[in-house]
C-alpha cells in the first residue's frame, strides 16, 4: 500500500512541528521553567544537545518519571527526522513517484536507533512501574500513549514498516479510547483518535474500505472534531492539536490561519529555521 508510505510520512512531518508550540504552553525560556519545559524548548530551536544534556541529568534525578525517558526518545526521533530533512514541506512531491523516489535515499543511522529504542524501553518501564503503583496515574498514561505514537513515527516513515506501525497507530488509538473511558477530562488522549481518523481518511476509497477491515478509523469528520476537543481543551497537546487543525486549512487552501499559527511558532523559536521556511512557502 504506496498510499500508507506517504500518510506515515505527512504524519511525522505533522508531528513535529506541533511539539514546539507543546514546550511553550509548559512554560516560557527562564529561571523558573522546569527541566522538561526547558528541553522541549531547545529541542524545538534545533538544538537537540542540550536537550538531551537536560534531559539526561533531569532522568538521574527523577528517575521514576517515565516522561524523562520518553522525551529523550522524541528528541532522538526528531534530530533524525531533522537530519534527514523530512521536516521540510518539498519532501513531499505532488505524485508518489516522486515521493518514493525520495524516500530510497533515507538512511537511518543505526547510533540513533539504538539510543532512540532504549530511551523508549526505558520510559516503557517507567511508565508499566508507575500504573503499578497507581492505575490512574495520568502522567505514565500520557507517557505511554506519547511511547505508541513516537514509535509509530520510527517504524512507520524511517524503517518504512508500514503495516506494523499501522498496527501501532490502531493500538495508540485503543489506548486513547481506554484513557478517555477513565479519564473524559484527559483531553491530550483525543488527539490520538483524531489523528488516526483524518490521516487514514485522506486514503483513496479503496485502500480506506481495506483499513476498515483491518480495525482502523478513518472517519474525517471524527478526525476533525477529535482534533478540535484537544484544540479548545487539551493540555501538553492542545497547541499541537491546533497546528494539525492549521494543516488542515492548508488542504482546504485556508492559507490566512496557516499562516497565523507559523508566524507564532518562528517568533516563539527564532532558532527554528524550518518554520520561516514553511511560513515563506506560503501564497
Amino acid at each position: 500500500m504506496n498510499v500508507l508510505s506517504a500518510t506515515f510520512a505527512l504524519l511525522a512531518v505533522l508531528l513535529l512541528p506541533a511539539l514546539p508550540v507543546m514546550a511553550a504552553d509548559m512554560g516560557s525560556p527562564t529561571a523558573s521553567a522546569t527541566p522538561l519545559e526547558q528541553s522541549y524548548r531547545a529541542m524545538y530551536n534545533l538544538d537537540f544537545a542540550s536537550a538531551h544534556q537536560i534531559l539526561h541529568r533531569y532522568q538521574t534525578a527523577q528517575p521514576a518519571d517515565p516522561m524523562g525517558p520518553i522525551s529523550d526518545a522524541a528528541a532522538y526521533l526528531f534530530a533524525e527526522f531533522d537530519r534527514l530533512h523530512i521536516l521540510e514541506s518539498e519532501f513531499f512531491a505532488e505524485n508518489e513517484d516522486g515521493f518514493h523516489q525520495r524516500e530510497k535515499t533515507l538512511v537511518p543511522d543505526p547510533a540513533a536507533a539504538r539510543d532512540f529504542e532504549a530511551a523508549l524501553e526505558r520510559g516503557d518501564r517507567a511508565a508499566k512501574e508507575a500504573l503499578r503503583r497507581n492505575p490512574e496515574d495520568e502522567t505514565a498514561l500520557l507517557a505511554t500513549l506519547l511511547r505508541f505514537g513516537l514509535h509509530t513515527d520510527y517504524i512507520g516513515f524511517i524503517q518504512k514498516r508500514n503495516m506494523a506501525a499501522l498496527s501501532e497507530m490502531k493500538q495508540g488509538r485503543v489506548f486513547a479510547e481506554t484513557i478517555l473511558a477513565k479519564h473524559p477530562q484527559l483531553y491530550d488522549a483525543y488527539l490520538a483518535i483524531g489523528v488516526e481518523n483524518y490521516m487514514l481518511s485522506l486514503a483513496p476509497m479503496p485502500i480506506r474500505w481495506l483499513l476498515r477491515l483491518s480495525g482502523a478509523q478513518t472517519d474525517r469528520e471524527t478526525g476533525i472534531d477529535r482534533l478540535r476537543i484537544t484544540a479548545e481543551k487539551g493540555h501538553y497537546l492542545l497547541p499541537y492539536a491546533r497546528l494539525l487543525l492549521a494543516v488542515v486549512a492548508i488542504r482546504e487552501r485556508d492559507v490566512a490561519n496557516a499562516r497565523q499559527t507559523l508566524s507564532a511558532l518562528a517568533s516563539e523559536f527564532p532558532n527554528n529555521r524550518l518554520y520561516r521556511s514553511e511560513l515563506a512557502k506560503l501564497k
